[in-house]
């Protein structure tokens, strides 16, 4: 049984209660464009796996009931293994996502975010379809699906509320167990934080194998990727360094080029490619965030339309069994336009209206013809209603092109 739709109303009023922590304390941790984009990027990751992860489960399942050495029963102590077997298995994923192209291009989405707060826990690949291989040695030791499931859940979970920088660093705990102070250490991109503290749940993982980095006072974390993704389009989060790797295998002159780099070490170019292509390092020293100014009417106005898209995206979670494979496909469209739509409107691109416009009218359209629970119909018309009204004053307030003067 996986738990994380149930954790789910947990994760927003932990949300909450860091806001009011950033209101009491005075600190700027949220933007909420960027909040918007992480909660959005998770959003699509838990739309996008109700269609395509039964594939890796089902080939769980096929290891399990053909290869499996044992049959290991559902009791507390196998639990116990399998937590810490999933955890050791997830520290190479995690690992080898960070050391691998191909596996970097889809984890970096989980790291592109320029702040640190508990939406970044939210921002996940969709992308990632090769994970479910480091944990296949757990069907062969006979792990039963339903206990990989739960377990994987359990990591899940525990690694939301480490995504924060009001939790300061817990004495002992440091040794043992991942934690808000060692995590932010691994989603800093300062130098000699590059590639640290890989754990999901046990950081001894990292103290074991090397890759351990301490939070240091005089070297504060500075959040996000060196090739800043500068983008609140989180469709592109997920492909742009695809669209990298495919764009210098293209160039690449050498057949052998053209394979390694999907699988050498992350940022690894053909020398013939950055010849001619070069890329420039980043400057930390000079590093600003990417944050394009929005007014009042906009942010208000994003923040109803995530909420929407929420509600839509939860009649897919969690009625995925009972709708038809065109809806669960009509609804993760949906979902993907509604994200991509949300982020170019914070990007103050002009066509961004008119996507929201034709957005707001097809729900309306869509209402009209399907039958959905009543409560869920009744608020989906008066949000798209209420979101039409407040297209006018986004509008209103974008900024005019300048008129020359003849």
């Amino acid at each position: 049984m996986s738990y994380v739709l149930l954790a789910i109303p947990f994760f927003f009023l932990l949300i909450a209660i860091e806001l009011v922590a950033e209101r009491v304390r005075h600190t700027d941790y949220y933007r909420v464009n960027d909040a918007i984009n992480s909660l959005s990027a998770g959003v699509l990751s838990r739309v996008i796996g109700v269609v395509y992860k039964l594939i890796p489960f089902t080939i769980y399942a096929l290891v399990f009931e053909h290869i499996a050495w044992l049959t290991l029963p559902d009791s507390l102590w196998v639990g116990v293994l399998a937590f810490v077997l999933y955890d050791f298995f997830y520290y190479w994923n995690h690992r080898l996502g960070h050391e691998m192209n191909v596996l970097w291009a889809a984890h970096v989405v989980h790291h592109s975010s320029e702040e640190y707060n508990l939406t970044t826990a939210l921002r996940q690949s969709s992308s990632s379809l090769f994970s479910w291989v480091f944990y296949l040695p757990m069907a062969v030791l006979g792990i039963t699906p339903e206990m990989f499931i739960a377990v994987g859940s359990l990591n899940l979970i525990y690694q939301f509320w480490v995504h924060t920088r009001h939790v300061p660093k817990l004495g002992w705990l440091e040794w043992i167990l991942v934690t808000p102070s060692n995590h932010r250490v691994h989603h800093a991109q300062n130098q000699r934080y590059i590639d640290r503290n890989y754990g999901g749940v046990f950081i001894v993982w990292d103290r074991l194998f090397g890759s351990f980095q301490e939070e240091l006072e005089d070297d504060p974390p500075l959040f996000g990727i060196r090739k800043a993704l500068r983008s609140w389009n989180p469709l592109w989060a997920n492909v742009h360094v695809y669209s990298q790797l495919a764009h210098d295998c293209w160039h690449a002159a050498r057949w052998q080029d053209k394979v390694q780099i999907w699988f050498k070490r992350t940022g690894w170019r053909p020398a013939d490619v950055e010849a001619k292509y070069p890329i420039p390092k980043a400057d930390l020293s000079r590093f600003e965030k990417y944050d394009p100014p929005i007014g009042t009417a906009t942010k208000l106005y994003s923040l109803l339309q995530h909420g929407l898209t929420i509600l839509i995206a939860l009649m897919l979670m969690l009625r995925g069994n009972e709708i038809t494979l065109w809806q669960q496909w009509g609804i993760m469209l949906f979902v993907l336009f509604s994200t991509f739509s949300v982020g170019a409107l914070m990007e103050q691109r002009r066509f961004a209206l008119w996507l929201e416009l034709v957005k707001n009218l097809s729900v309306l359209a869509t209402l009209a013809v399907f039958s959905i629970p009543h409560w869920l119909s009744i608020t989906l018309v008066t949000g798209s209603v209420i979101s039409l009204v407040m297209l006018i004053a986004v509008k209103s307030a974008a900024p005019q092109p300048a008129i020359e003067k003849a």
